[in-house]
């Protein structure tokens, strides 16, 4: 059983309905599911079963239409969209598969951006904007605009950013989605070095490669989760 105080995200019946009536899609369906701290946790499963869904509401990007969220001992699907702001901002960081980096910024700002919204000086961001990209092999690439990027280097800047605000929770959905082997291959390595770090992870992946890093892997189909490989709490490995 897992210990309690070791848990950093649990869901209880977690539900989220689309529609009404005949209509209806019910995309996660009675959800339980619990991510212990430190743990890198891959959800994987056919196009259209829920993953995304599931990451977004775990991630206070939606709200569950039934069902209790919590974030280590705060119940977040509860909470005002102002106090859902200022979760995603302090708490958790986000990692898409489109990027979503803004192109008229420089990657530096990209990644100085949410410090500045969490209320670090233009000084202190600029330090930890600085600090991360180097943390993460772009330190010399700070000064770019994302067109002038590849497309693995534009999602080490998206992990960059998510990563400013020194969150508790890192959710990437199909992080390797839009990259080449080689791209992919460095934010693999990116990924696990993180994990090793003590970051906790949940990763929305079609890639063997990204879940056979995890310490668990979870099967999702028509929006429940249907299968489960590996141990709790960041124990064990998939070979």
């Amino acid at each position: 059983m897992t210990n309690p105080a070791r848990v950093l995200v649990r869901a209880h019946q977690l539900r989220k309905d689309y529609g009404h009536g005949e209509a209806l899609v019910r995309a996660v369906d009675d959800v339980d599911l619990e991510v212990v701290n430190g743990e890198a946790l891959a959800v994987m499963g056919p196009s259209g079963c829920g993953k995304s869904t599931l990451l977004h509401l775990l991630g206070g990007l939606d709200r569950p239409t039934s069902g209790e969220l919590w974030l280590g001992k705060r119940r977040i699907d509860q909470l005002s969209e102002q106090a859902l702001a200022e979760l995603r901002r302090q708490d958790v960081g986000f990692v898409f598969q489109a990027f979503h980096l803004m192109e008229e910024l420089t990657a530096q700002e990209n990644v100085e951006l949410p410090a500045l919204l969490a209320g670090r000086s233009p000084r202190q961001a600029r330090r930890r904007a600085r600090q991360i990209l180097d943390q993460v092999g772009l330190a010399d690439r700070g000064g770019h605009l994302p067109s002038a990027l590849s497309g693995g280097q534009r999602q080490r800047v998206a992990i960059a950013r998510a990563l400013v605000n020194e969150p508790r929770l890192i959710l990437a959905d199909e992080p390797t989605g839009n990259l080449d082997s080689a791209a992919t291959l460095g934010v693999l390595q990116l990924f696990e070095t993180l994990h090793a770090g003590g970051l906790t992870l949940v990763i929305v992946t079609h890639d063997e490669r990204i879940a056979a890093t995890a310490d668990r892997l979870v099967t999702m189909r028509d929006g429940t989760l249907v299968d489960e490989t590996g141990l709790v709490g960041g124990t064990a490995r998939r070979g």
